[in-house]
């Protein structure tokens, strides 16, 4: 993970795939589980979505532990709207490049705000694939992304130790021909 890049254009992209795939989640899709186990799909949209009002707290100067990542109760229709707001505010909150170098408190600890930019773009990518899965969609995840993601991954997360406090289950096997984001999946203890 080259921790002197701006996260920013990718988290962007990574947004960008979710809002298309969140297009996608028709009321009558919303109660199918997911390959992240402790979520169906309308709370993991829940997930996503306060994920990026979290980030979006934290570019603004607050810490992750301040707010949880998930939204309250919203109308089956609603996600589409919901998103679009966490995507300007986070996109607001980040905008001033000295952030990326100042102290941020992320879930996982005080870091630089490029690194907490960093973590989220796996989370973005990550949940992506898991709504893809979902959904069964026929949306093609973008490689350089997967690439990006599976890096932090790799970077920030021991393949050993996984459970417990770590939120992440052993890493499994992909398939030979997986492209970058099943590998991310498995790297993280997603089923593929």
């Amino acid at each position: 993970m080259d921790t002197t890049q701006d996260p920013r254009p990718l988290y962007l992209l990574a947004l960008g795939q979710l809002e298309k795939l969140i297009a996608e989640a028709a009321p009558a899709t919303l109660d199918r589980p997911t390959p992240c186990e402790e979520y169906d799909l309308r709370q993991l949209l829940g997930h996503v979505v306060g994920g990026v009002h979290r980030l979006a707290y934290i570019g603004e100067g607050g810490r992750a532990e301040d707010v949880v990542a998930a939204t309250g109760d919203l109308a089956d229709d609603a996600w589409p709207a919901a998103f679009e707001r966490a995507r300007a505010r986070v996109t607001a909150g980040w905008a001033d490049d000295a952030k990326l170098d100042r102290p941020s408190f992320a879930p996982w600890g005080e870091v630089p705000g490029r690194a907490a930019v960093g973590g989220y773009v796996m989370e973005a990518v990550t949940h992506s694939w898991d709504i893809a899965r979902a959904l069964g969609s026929d949306l093609v995840l973008d490689e350089e992304l997967g690439r990006a993601a599976l890096a932090v991954a790799e970077f920030v997360l021991p393949a050993e130790n996984r459970g417990g406090p770590v939120p992440f289950g052993a890493v499994r096997p992909a398939p030979a021909d997986a492209d970058a984001t099943t590998r991310l999946a498995a790297y993280l203890g997603r089923e593929v």
